[in-house]
């Protein structure tokens, strides 16, 4: 089958990878000039652990990717708030947890891509999806190509996708009211102690570091405010570093180590959870499909557990493609709209502006169960997947970090 796919980033590439292995002949269009280099880092937790080793990656994840061994939590005075025991969440699992860079992802996904002879054809910015004559969905670039394939796949991303205005008729992404500063941090001798995630929590604000070196940390610096104003962007460094200085070490640290123009601001948002994902011979995902908050976890990985259930929907798709997508809808639909559901309730929380509020929050976290925990994150994100779990959980219970912090 012809498969067009509309983004070249994260879940884009992943599916393609993940339908050629099945003898479909995808072919990747980015509307950027060149590879993605936009965000930090991500982690892949377990589940994008499976995902990756099915494809083929794993390994070449692991040789630049960082293990953590824990994610450890404190308050903006660096009093302990509990946390999460990594390296038992990866027994449970059976897979492991990496850091990565998002521009090293990238670049191990490229590696793959061009491996399989998958085409990427970059500065195609797809401008409109329309249906032809026969039903079947046309895509138009700004470059004046048009393309009709098989499928056309949306992975265009939360903040302008073409593909989803077609299949939903809007893409208005919802401002949650926060917005991050983002930085890689890198250094000759050690920033941290150990390879970890760290969690500070504030009043209306929150700084995570995650290693995946020592001396290489991504990291978000985030602040409850409204919608910044477009203009020319301030100094930034030194804007979260004068907002962070007084909390603990390495926080201060780790800002000190990022190049100036290595930081970006990002004003935070996700989507509304669609019903339905594809509309004629056009699928969305990734992003597109589901654009969860930061505070789920999950968006790579969900993008990553994307690819795996379409590749598996499309080679049993014995009545056909609409079937096939449907099917693929019908799995992925409940456990994506709960991790946005269940981000956004975590971010509410974590963001909290009242004194007392915070205070319950942070003796909530304290008072949590870390094996308990371990459990309802491995029963969750294993969810729909052919690998080990913690606990059965309900549809009631939390799927992503929310399991966390209960509001």
């Amino acid at each position: 089958m012809e498969i067009g796919i509309l983004g070249g980033g994260i879940a884009g590439l992943s599916v393609a990878l993940a339908l050629r292995r099945q003898g479909h002949k995808p072919r990747v269009y980015e509307r950027r000039a060149g590879p993605a280099t936009m965000g930090a880092g991500v982690t892949l937790w377990p589940n994008a652990g499976f995902v990756l080793e099915q494809l083929g990656l794993l390994q070449d994840i692991a040789a630049v990717g960082g293990r953590p061994v824990a994610m450890r939590r404190q308050d903006a005075a660096g009093n302990p708030l509990g946390g999460l025991d990594i390296a038992l969440l990866d027994r449970m699992m059976g897979y492991p947890t990496h850091t990565i860079l998002r521009r090293d992802l990238q670049a191990v996904l490229l590696d793959h891509v061009a491996r399989a002879g998958i085409p990427v054809a970059y500065g195609h910015r797809a401008v409109a999806v329309a249906l032809d004559g026969d039903g079947r969905a046309m895509a138009r670039f700004d470059n004046g190509l048009s393309i009709c394939p098989d499928l056309l796949i949306g992975a265009d991303g939360r903040m302008d996708s073409v593909a989803r205005r077609f299949v939903a008729g809007d893409n208005a992404p919802v401002y949650q009211g926060f917005v991050n500063w983002i930085g890689v941090a890198q250094a000759e001798g050690a920033l941290v102690d150990e390879i970890a995630i760290q969690d500070y929590w504030g009043a209306g604000e929150r700084f995570g570091a995650v290693a995946v070196r020592r001396g290489m940390v991504y990291w978000a610096a985030a602040q409850t405010r409204p919608i910044p104003p477009a203009g020319p962007a301030a100094d930034l460094r030194n804007e979260v570093e004068g907002l962070f200085e007084r909390w603990p070490e390495p926080v201060a640290r780790i800002i000190r180590a990022t190049p100036p123009h290595a930081i970006h601001l990002i004003a935070v948002h996700d989507l509304e959870p669609l019903k339905t994902w594809h509309r004629a011979n056009v699928l969305l995902v990734g992003d597109a499909a589901h654009a969860p908050l930061p505070t789920s976890g999950q968006g790579a990985c969900q993008a990553l557990e994307d690819a795996w259930h379409l590749a598996r929907c499309l080679d049993g798709a014995d009545e056909g493609l609409d079937a096939a997508l449907r099917g693929f809808a019908r799995i992925r639909i409940p456990k994506t709209t709960q991790l946005i559901e269940q981000a956004r309730m975590f971010a509410r929380g974590l963001f909290a502006t009242d004194p007392a509020t915070c205070r319950m929050r942070d003796e909530r976290a304290k008072a949590s169960d870390p094996f308990r925990d371990a459990q309802a994150l491995a029963g969750g994100w294993s969810q729909g997947l052919p690998m080990p779990g913690g606990l059965e959980v309900s549809a009631e219970e939390e799927v992503g970090f929310g399991s966390l912090y209960r509001a």
